[in-house]
């Protein structure tokens, strides 16, 4: 038996790293047959363990333990989790203002995905060549809010090469995971970090004004300096999965740290008497969009972020 680093998945194929060459893969059985609930048992970042098959071929045979993952509520199966990535240093979440729009519940339930499994956040605002006067106040303002919080931020456009030099020096020698919505330019700023890294750039698409999909399965693309960047299909929403309500606060870092504040230990934040958060929220001293994404990922009711 081998060790190896999984670079990509295509569903029934896994293209694994193995001393330095890359060999085709599949599952053996007990993985296939669905003993984890899940529709992405194996992942791009997974280091398992592989075996040799009956004619040769290779198989993995065990997936070591992960030290984090990122997941979200699968898209089409509501009971079942889809694992995008695992084993990541950091998670760089790409936004853009319009062509498409990221909407700011959008951002915070990444962040809570992430929260929940201590991996580190970087927002990237995209396509800042773009812009308006107004939407450039826009994206500072979004910024300054989640650099209150704790988050790095940069600002970048892929095609003036604005950012992307502090966008390289910030995954050197890490592994990185890329997301964000279909069309926020992911493949492109990749591009621009390294242009001899093969990745499909698309464009928009002007019915649905969002990405067309360029990338189908989560792919590993080296980057230097030991480093990986983990380039993922587009989304279209962020469905929390394996957190319970009562603990969802904790994954605000403004929510929680004010909570300690509260009249009642078990205070849900929502309409119980002597609520610091809700006083925090009122006040501006806890932004009223995040207060607004934690109200309603507690109501959880709104599918089209599921």
């Amino acid at each position: 038996m081998e060790k190896g680093l999984v670079i990509k998945s295509t569903g029934s194929w896994y293209t694994v790293r193995k001393d330095g060459e890359y060999v085709a893969c599949k599952l053996k059985g007990r993985l296939r047959n669905g003993e984890f609930k899940s529709t992405s048992p194996v992942v791009a970042g997974d280091r398992v363990i592989l075996e040799r098959g009956t004619q040769g071929e290779w198989l993995i045979g065990d997936i070591e333990p992960r030290r984090n993952y990122l997941i979200r509520k699968s898209a089409n199966l509501s009971k079942q989790s889809h694992i995008i990535a695992a084993n990541v240093d950091m998670a760089l979440l790409v936004v853009t203002l319009r062509m498409p729009e990221t909407p700011m519940e959008f951002i915070d339930r990444f962040l809570v995905a992430a929260e929940a499994y201590r991996i580190p956040v970087c927002l990237i605002f995209n396509k800042m060549d773009l812009y308006t006067g107004e939407e450039t106040e826009k994206i500072s303002q979004m910024g300054e809010v989640y650099r209150k919080i704790g988050y790095q931020t940069i600002e970048t456009s892929a095609s003036e090469k604005v950012g992307t030099d502090t966008l390289k020096q910030m995954i050197q020698g890490k592994i990185s995971v890329m997301a964000g919505l279909s069309g926020v330019g992911k493949s492109s700023l990749i591009h621009a970090v390294n242009p001899d890294l093969h990745v499909r750039i698309g464009d928009i698409s002007e019915y649905h004004r969002s990405g067309k999909h360029t990338t189908t399965f989560a792919e590993m693309l080296e980057t230097g300096n030991n480093g990986y960047i983990i380039d993922t299909p587009g989304i279209k929403g962020f469905g929390l999965i394996h957190i319970e309500k009562q603990e969802l606060y904790h994954f605000f870092p403004e929510i929680f740290k004010t909570a300690s504040q509260c009249s009642f230990y078990n205070c849900r934040h929502i309409s119980e008497p002597g609520c610091a958060v809700r006083e925090a929220a009122k006040s501006g001293e806890i932004s009223s969009g995040r207060y607004h994404s934690y109200l309603n990922m507690m109501e959880d009711t709104q599918n089209k972020y599921r």
